[in-house]
């Protein structure tokens, strides 16, 4: 069985960022699953939005604009 890795405080509020704009492209109507292939692909680009200090909304809107 593989190792679970334990992983730290900011990496874990980033995931959690991302759960939550992945409701936000939901409510903006794209599928669950065209949210987190999107969230996947784009990873850097949603990174560098949680550090800029947009909220998860704000980063949804972003993308459904692009």
């Amino acid at each position: 069985m593989a190792k679970k890795e334990k992983l730290d405080e900011e990496t874990l509020a980033l995931i959690n960022w991302c759960i939550e704009v992945e409701g936000f492209l939901v409510a903006g109507g794209v599928t669950m699953a065209e949210a987190q292939d999107h969230i996947e692909d784009q990873i850097e680009w949603f990174t560098d939005q949680y550090y800029d200090g947009l909220t998860p909304e704000q980063a949804a809107k972003a993308a459904l604009r692009h």
